[in-house]
């Protein structure tokens, strides 16, 4: 079972060493992979992917090998986990349903209407539509429906509807190793280019060698001149998390194209929206966050700026101070935005959603005003686009 689990890897692109499927077999033989798949997978993982950056290349490959796997190891009389049968309490609202559950009537009603219920509820409540809890229409808990609610305690969005999301929020650095599917964006991407030599004289000007060593009756002339770079500096700023899971093949495929066309490329996350803050590392993202002042002083006008984001949020996220889903916000997104365009005139918004999507969500619409109409779509055609506008 290891041996072509161990090739799949390789042909991935993990780069997994005999010696970590060694280690991976002596751990199985003491006991460590436990008695169920999942035992398994996190054993796996930690022996065998060198660098987190990989998790999620090593999951799917993981999913794509063990698909179907019946985890048969597993103790059939353990307990049914508790929140299974949370999520089978979950709704399935028509829309018709849905169309008649009203909104709690603006931001503000909305937290203090939460604060409310955090001061009178003293216990665990499933179904209803006050307390929170589960299931339910409740603009307050997990797993239930409600066009303004407030997210706490469920894995992963379902509506995208939240106005706040109050969970721990793991995110994973994208790839930039990704090569296949990345030709396209790298020839759409170069069409922004602007050379120059920049460096020591190292590398030999042929037709100048030539010239000069004709000119000097044969002795030969040896000219240097210093390597041809692509001048153009480029800010990149990525949305990660959230709905944007859906996207992150092709933010890899454009991030993994961009690192290798661009010799001056800053980038940086954000979530949703850009704040007052942005940070490089989605693992250390609380600890080490990068003030967008800083970022703004630091790098020059003369960046192209470039926005990647599918801009689908609640509006409260972009126009309200608190309005993010993840802290409190002194001053609104449109705000800190509006700070960035003025300062990189030469600005694009990279939209994963379909075009054809835009017209139907308030937020992209919204997004889209404040951009002066530069939002483009992801695809081939849309970086076409978005590359002529940066020039």
């Amino acid at each position: 079972m290891l041996i072509p689990f161990f090739y799949m890897l390789r042909e991935g692109g993990m780069k997994t060493s005999i010696t970590e499927l060694l280690s991976l077999h002596e751990a199985m033989q003491s006991g460590l992979a436990g008695q169920s798949v999942d035992d398994f997978y996190f054993l796996a993982r930690t022996t065998l992917v060198k660098d987190e950056m990989h998790f999620d290349r090593f999951d799917r490959i993981f999913g794509a090998y063990f698909r179907g796997v019946d985890d048969s190891l597993s103790d059939l009389m353990q307990e049914v986990p508790e929140e299974w049968l949370q999520r089978q309490a979950e709704l399935s609202l028509s829309a018709e349903e849905r169309e008649k559950i009203a909104a709690m009537g603006g931001f503000e009603e909305l937290m203090k209407a939460l604060r409310e219920r955090l001061d009178e509820q003293d216990e665990r409540h499933e179904g209803g539509s006050k307390w929170i809890g589960t299931a339910g229409t409740s603009p307050f808990g997990a797993y239930g429906y409600n066009p303004e609610g407030v997210r706490i305690g469920q894995h992963g969005s379902r509506n995208r509807s939240a106005v706040k999301v109050w969970d721990k929020r793991e995110y994973r650095n994208l790839d930039d190793t990704v090569e296949l599917g990345t030709r396209n964006i790298k020839v759409a991407l170069r069409r922004l280019r602007k050379f120059a030599r920049e460096g020591a004289a190292d590398q030999l000007d042929l037709e100048d060698t030539i010239d000069k060593t004709a000119r000097n009756a044969g002795l030969l002339d040896i000219r240097l001149v210093p390597e041809r770079h692509n001048a153009i500096k480029v800010l990149l700023c990525l949305d990660i998390g959230g709905s944007m899971d859906d996207h992150v093949r092709i933010c890899e495929e454009l991030f993994s194209a961009a690192r290798s066309e661009f010799k001056h490329l800053e980038y940086f996350y954000f979530h949703n929206f850009i704040y007052e803050g942005l940070w490089k590392d989605n693992r250390r993202r609380h600890a080490e966050k990068t003030p967008t002042l800083d970022m703004i002083h630091k790098y020059a006008s003369d960046y192209k700026l470039i926005l990647v984001g599918d801009a689908t949020m609640s509006p409260y996220e972009i126009v309200y101070p608190g309005g993010s889903v993840e802290h409190w916000n002194e001053e609104s997104g449109a705000v800190w935005i509006k700070r960035l365009l003025r300062t990189y005139s030469k600005a694009i918004w990279l939209n994963p959603e379909p075009r054809a999507r835009w017209d139907y969500t308030p937020s992209v619409k919204i997004v889209r005003e404040i951009m002066g109409g530069r939002m483009y779509p992801l695809t081939i055609a849309g970086l076409d686009e978005g590359i002529k506008a940066l020039r």
